[in-house]
């Protein structure tokens, strides 16, 4: 079996950061992702504006995903997708045995936990039937908003996504309805704001009671909306989009062999540098928490780095506490080369 000197549980931009800065400071690192693909929740948001990053332009999420990708596998990190931990164990050696959803085990001498939220799916309907138009116009995520330009658009959801995907398809779309189940809406105050003040048709007290298919069966071409108690509305719709949260399952953290301290909200209790409860064993990203935690994208990475730098000492006490500039770095060096190349042939 081979042991790896940190195993990162999570393959999100606080996951993908630790494998790279791993890699920085010359560690092997073994990255376990659940979803079959890597990028955390930022892969939902692929039409999403990401401005919170500093030094970085704003870029869709699509465009920041596969950058994070890129950079997390800078240093070949031994990847595993679509595999669930479900169990860490303590060997007597004093490694850590990480164990899967299909009965595979590794070993490890350190782990970093950037799981987030846990495995994040969308909440979908719950009437029947709904999910045969999965795939023609009932959506839960956005993956482009061409496609909705110039039609008759319902969202049902009033948190945060909801109210944000109706201010971006307000120009975009013929018609944006958004129906909300009550009475006022959940989110940034700034885009309640601007829902409230654009073209955005908003429905309080409402929700969707039943979907009438086409004639041909193959997409929903009206939707009944329930509103009050026994009050209906139907609208003509060309999508629908479902934004009522996520389901969320960090089920590993309370199940584990090794009974890691938390604060709440399956939350994990660290330092600032992600020392948890558990020598050697570490967190980063949003399923952290600690005083001054920073719940942005940036607080992420930062997070990320000190995990790996306590890691590192843990594996080598005599490390130094803190990485190498990154461009000192031997694979940077050649790389900027490989980049100054292509834009000297660009020119």
């Amino acid at each position: 079996m081979t042991v790896t000197d940190i195993t990162v549980i999570g393959g999100g931009p606080a996951g993908l950061y630790a494998a790279f800065y791993s890699g920085v400071r010359q560690m092997s690192v073994r990255l376990i992702e659940a979803q079959e693909e890597l990028g955390g929740k930022v892969r939902l948001y692929p039409e999403k504006m990401i401005w919170d990053v500093g030094g970085v332009p704003p870029a869709r999420g699509s465009e920041f995903r596969k950058n994070l990708i890129q950079q997390g596998l800078t240093f070949d990190p031994e990847v595993h997708t679509g595999t669930t931990v479900t169990d860490i164990k303590r060997q007597e050696n004093g490694q850590f045995e990480i164990i899967t959803h299909d009965g595979r085990s590794f070993a490890s001498k350190t782990v970093i936990i950037a799981a987030g939220s846990g495995i994040i799916n969308p909440q979908r309907l719950t009437i029947d039937g709904a999910e045969r138009f999965e795939i023609s116009n009932l959506h839960y995520t956005v993956q482009s908003l061409e496609t909705f330009r110039g039609k008759n658009v319902l969202i049902s959801g009033g948190g945060n996504a909801a109210i944000d995907w109706a201010n971006e398809l307000d120009d975009i779309a013929g018609r944006v309805i958004l129906s909300c189940r009550s009475e006022v809406m959940k989110g940034h105050e700034s885009e309640v704001n601007k829902v409230m003040c654009s073209n955005v048709d908003c429905q309080f007290r409402t929700s969707i009671h039943r979907l009438i298919a086409s004639e041909d069966g193959s997409r929903i071409a009206q939707v009944e909306l329930l509103c009050g108690e026994d009050e209906y509305r139907t609208v003509d719709v060309d999508h629908v989009i479902v934004n009522h949260g996520y389901e969320r399952e960090l089920t590993f953290l309370n199940d584990s062999t090794i009974a890691l301290e938390q604060t709440g909200h399956q939350r994990i209790a660290a330092d600032a540098d992600g020392r948890t409860s558990i020598d050697g064993l570490y967190a980063a990203g949003d399923v952290v928490d600690y005083s001054g935690k920073l719940n942005l994208l940036a607080g992420a990475f930062q997070d990320a780095a000190n995990a790996v730098n306590a890691a590192k000492q843990f594996v080598d006490p005599e490390a130094g506490a803190k990485g190498m500039v990154s461009s000192h770095n031997e694979v940077f060096k050649k790389r900027n080369e490989e980049m100054k190349k292509q834009e000297a042939a660009s020119k």
